[in-house]
């Protein structure tokens, strides 16, 4: 046997042992259980592969989109994360200060600019407000990230449904979105980019989706930046509410005349309505819009559970007033006048806060806003669109009350007072005769009041008038005085010399251009009624010229030393002491016996001056106390002539409601009058006249006097 194992052939045996014991046949494998044929590959149809490789084709670049987009979103949130300061360099958002107003008694009464009221957090303000906010503007804003896609979704269906554009009108926007609009997105005003802070402002609230793309990654980035109560401390402080208040404690203060710490259900809620449009539901344009507005407010904390049932029935039912220097708006005009003569840079364009104490007494002002709304409603037929203003000042010159006009549907904001330039009529008469007792004068030196005809250099013969087309003869100055005479005071006039009588004017106070010929005596000028009251002060005050002034001093806010003092006051010297005291006289004579009658004051003496122009187009009373000057005008805007009304009828009756009101609790004062010597004997008083011309002289030498100067004309 081949060692191998193989037999010689070379092929393999069996073992001996095998042989040898016969063994059985060598065991074979079990057989395999048949496995089931798997199914032959279906082939897909054409559509089916595109559909699939068209899906992987857009998940491939959605997924791609996605990531990319996550990235910029990404390094966009960063990019202005590193950029967003510290929270208090952003609490107060003005690019301009403010300007406080304070009255007499150093007490607020008026603001001007965007007034900021100091530095608020959701723990320094109302609970009420807090609440209120967040029912109104957010109810998950301490759940998101900055966004709430849920809320953007929902104001583009609603949009969609009112017919607008997807992201026209509401917005959907966060408490935080809304920060990011007030920060502007970080953008700071630049005057040189910008025309205007307001292009600014409307640039930095604008809308579209080009705006919403651009205010996600900011809003994200104050969320990681800040905490929660750092964004509503942003937003409590930068909000606009309407009248120049930046800020819910700006805004408390100027509608209630409290701090945001300490206002109600009712009052948060009027508050909160205003972040909505700030100018529509301002409560000083329309208190019952604003608080149909804050009732809604209310409904809603109610829903989410901030007010209870019974405090909700409470604040529906006593709903939010304004405090009563915002409901009376008290001096709206003075302020305005006092804006006006305050410097740009400290005034309109302050970049500091500014407070300005002022003249004004809110007492005399309430009494001529009431004395005035009395007289029109009870004299005057409804739906009249006559006009009024009046002016109520010291001797010295400090404006005490200003009413500019009356509150009528398309009165604008023009101020009557100070800004109307009208004829003065028979008020511009005490200057001629200031004039003439200046010169030594006396009033009961005599004058003819009969016609007179004078040839006027350029315009021909001028014959004037009396208002009653009658002519008394002889009579004194007095007399001619307290019946406003025109033929008498034009000869005086003449006879003085009309650049004296301008002279006299003009040092009182009267700054417009006067008229050249006679007329002058007339009253055929123009001047503010502003003007005209602080030249009967300087008559009070005894012959001295007055500069009518509403600012005592002006400050930055918190310091103590003034940065400008009182803005007028008394001046120079116009006529004598004596010509004053004798001219205050003969004005006193006017209300005893005059066209001046219905401004008497009962026991209390009274001096004044009326005055209706040409075609009753302007009727004045201007006349003063011991204690205060007091001016009223009345006429129509477009100086439609008046019907029935002189100046000693409605004006007079104003004039008489404004000071029983002034007067009211005073004691009664003399005024500093002269009674004048008579030169002549007494004259006796008769049903005509209360002075009427003795038999002689049947000329008076003032005539001869015009008559020399003219060379007749009579």
């Amino acid at each position: 046997m081949a060692p191998n194992g193989k037999g010689p052939t070379g092929k393999a045996r069996g073992l001996v042992a095998d042989r040898r014991y016969g063994a059985a046949k060598a065991a074979q494998p079990a057989p395999r259980k048949p496995q089931p044929r798997k199914p032959a590959p279906r082939k897909r149809g054409i559509f089916s592969r595109l559909v699939l490789w068209v899906w992987g084709t857009v998940w491939t670049i959605v997924w791609r989109l996605g990531l990319l987009f996550g990235l910029v979103l990404g390094c966009t949130v960063l990019f202005f994360y590193v950029q967003l300061p510290d929270v208090s360099k952003l609490i107060d958002g003005r690019a301009r200060g403010s300007v406080t107003m304070l009255d007499a008694d150093d007490k607020v009464f008026a603001w001007r600019g965007q007034t900021f009221g100091g530095a608020v957090t959701p723990d320094t303000v109302s609970p009420y407000l807090l609440h209120a906010v967040i029912a109104t503007e957010d109810k998950r804003f301490y759940y998101h990230l900055g966004v709430s896609p849920r809320g953007i979704l929902s104001a583009i269906v609603i949009n969609l449904q009112a017919g607008r554009g997807a992201f026209e009108g509401n917005g959907g926007s966060t408490i935080t979105q809304q920060t990011a609009k007030l920060l502007c997105l970080g953008v700071d005003y630049d005057p040189r980019a910008w025309k205007s802070e307001a292009e600014y402002e409307d640039d930095c609230r604008s809308g579209g989706l080009y705006r919403k793309i651009k205010e996600v990654p900011y809003a994200i980035a104050m969320e990681l930046k800040y905490t929660k109560a750092q964004v509503l401390t942003i937003y409590f402080n930068r909000a606009y509410l309407g009248a120049g208040s930046r800020g819910f404690e700006a805004a408390a203060q100027r509608y209630f005349g409290k701090s945001a710490a300490d206002v109600s259900a009712a009052e948060a809620a009027m508050l909160a309505g205003l972040l909505k449009a700030p100018s529509r539901y301002a409560p000083t344009g329309n208190l019952k819009r604003a608080q149909d507005r804050a009732a809604v407010i209310i409904g809603l904390m109610q829903d989410q559970g901030y007010l209870t049932k019974a405090e909700a029935a409470e604040a529906l039912a006593h709903p939010a007033q304004l405090s009563e220097a915002a409901a009376r708006n008290a001096g709206g005009a003075f302020a305005d006048w006092v804006m006006e003569a305050t410097p740009d840079y400290l005034g309109t364009d302050t970049t500091e806060d500014v407070v300005i104490r002022t003249t004004l007494d809110q007492r005399i002002q309430r009494a001529a806003e009431d004395a005035l709304k009395t007289v029109f409603e009870t004299k005057l037929r409804a739906g009249s669109k006559t006009q009024a203003a009046i002016v109520v000042m010291s001797a010295d010159g400090a404006v005490r009350a200003m009413v500019g006009g009356r509150d009528l549907p398309q009165a604008g904001s023009f101020n009557r007072a100070t800004q109307a330039l009208r004829q003065t009529g028979s008020s511009f008469k005490p200057f001629v005769y200031a004039s003439a007792l200046d010169l030594g004068w006396s009033p009961y030196d005599y004058v003819d009041d009969s016609p007179l005809t004078l040839n006027i250099k350029g315009s021909g013969p001028w014959t004037p008038s009396n208002y009653d087309q009658e002519f008394k003869g002889v009579i004194p100055i007095v007399q001619a005085m307290m019946e406003s005479r025109n033929i008498p005071a034009v000869k005086i006039a003449m006879a003085v010399g009309l650049d004296k009588v301008r002279a006299v004017a003009q040092g009182f106070g009267v700054r417009q251009e006067l008229a050249k010929g006679p007329a002058l005596a007339l009253g055929a000028s123009e001047a503010t009624l502003l003007e005209m009251t602080g030249a009967y002060a300087g008559i009070l005050n005894g012959g001295s010229s007055v500069t009518p002034y509403g600012m005592r001093d002006l400050r930055l806010k918190g310091d103590t030393d003034p940065l400008m003092g009182a803005s007028g006051g008394m001046g120079a010297r116009v006529i004598a002491p004596e010509a004053a005291g004798q001219l205050i006289w003969m004005m006193t004579q006017v209300i005893q016996g005059g066209t001046g009658g219905r401004a008497a004051l009962g026991d209390r003496p009274v001096a004044g001056k009326t005055g209706t122009t040409s075609e009753a187009r302007d009727a004045w009373f201007i006349g003063f106390t011991a204690d205060y000057v007091t001016g009223v005008w009345m006429g129509y805007d477009d100086n439609t002539p008046l019907q029935g009304v002189t100046g000693g009828g409605l004006p007079a009756e104003i004039w008489h409601e404004v000071m029983v009101r002034v007067e009211d609790g005073l004691p009664v004062t003399q005024l500093p009058l002269i009674v004048p010597e008579q030169k002549l004997p007494p004259l006796v008083s008769t049903a005509e006249s209360p002075l009427p011309p003795p038999a002689q002289p049947q000329q008076d030498p003032i005539t001869s006097i015009i008559q020399d100067l003219l060379g007749g004309g009579n």
